[in-house]
């Protein structure tokens, strides 16, 4: 299935504009993420989620009220399911281990509802020190993963390939965990296994561009490496465009239609999807031209020392 034909983009053309313009984003996110942090969940905080089923109909609003003047007045109360469930989500910080917070949230709820009217159908509950401990753990398998692929490609292609491919991935997680800084959206347990599957995909997009690469290798030197690999990225385009696209149409349906921890999960793709569809074009195959042209002249610099 072809979707464009004998194509010639000049996507190497412009590559230090958006090269340039990839820098600006990553640092951008880099600082948002080192001023304004991020809103952890209880996965990685500590504290309770619970899942709270109403009789009549509610908002969040009327259910913030009932907790006002309480212990649990700072909790975030999203609505979970879809309206008619009349079901929500109460999620509480707390600074030490408290065994008692669902007795706690739902005798605030019972008093401001009446006895009956509520039912606690779930409930999760992660102290702090298990909780920085997540945090520790999630930050460390995003890191343990750019280094397993830094070897898979490096052993699969050569050295050439290998720094372009974690650059973009670094790139992509960076940039998506900056956009989730900016928004204060939650990150959890859930966003750490979205960051994963977008590791995966993002890689998977390179992969199929350096391969198309590697077919040509005995047409490439100093002078044609950039034509060969504009002309690599064009015929992967189809493949490529197809691929995002099916992936994004997925993600936009859970995105408006998934509910609860889907939503978020697919948010997360999203971006992905976008930025990882750009980063094997304009950040992992121009890295892979530096590297061919100037990586020989680095290295005898290096000897002579």
């Amino acid at each position: 299935m072809q979707i464009f034909h004998d194509t010639h983009f000049p996507f190497i053309k412009y590559q230090t504009i958006f090269v340039g313009l990839s820098f600006l984003l990553f640092f951008i996110a880099i600082y948002l993420m080192a001023t304004k942090g991020f809103n952890y969940g209880i996965d990685f905080k500590g504290g309770a989620k619970l899942t709270y089923k109403f009789v009549d109909s509610v908002h969040e609003g009327q259910v913030r009220k009932a907790l006002e003047g309480t212990e649990f007045k700072e909790a975030s109360v999203v609505r979970f399911g879809e309206p008619s469930e009349n079901r929500m989500s109460i999620k509480v910080a707390i600074a030490a281990e408290h065994a008692k917070i669902g007795e706690g949230v739902t005798a605030s709820l019972e008093k401001g509802f009446g006895p009956g009217k509520v039912s606690l159908e779930q409930e999760e509950t992660v102290g702090p020190r298990v909780g920085q401990e997540m945090r520790k753990k999630a930050w460390l398998t995003i890191i343990f993963s750019w280094a397993m692929m830094l070897i898979y490609i490096g052993y699969r292609f050569d050295f050439h390939f290998a720094p372009g491919a974690v650059l973009s991935l670094v790139h992509d997680t960076t940039i998506t965990l900056g956009v989730f800084s900016l928004l204060g959206k939650e990150v959890n347990l859930t966003i750490l296994a979205a960051i994963l599957t977008l590791i995966g995909y993002s890689i998977n997009d390179t992969i199929v561009v350096f391969d198309r690469i590697r077919e040509h290798r005995n047409q490439i030197n100093f002078d044609t490496i950039k034509n060969v690999v504009n002309e690599s990225i064009n015929s992967t385009l189809s493949r490529t465009v197809i691929t995002a696209l099916t992936v994004f149409l997925v993600v936009v349906v859970l995105f408006f239609k998934g509910g609860g921890t889907l939503h978020d999960f697919a948010f997360t793709m999203i971006i992905g999807v976008i930025i990882g569809t750009y980063s094997s074009i304009f950040v992992a195959s121009p890295c892979y031209i530096v590297l061919y042209k100037y990586w020989p002249s680095v290295k005898k610099l290096w000897a002579r020392r």
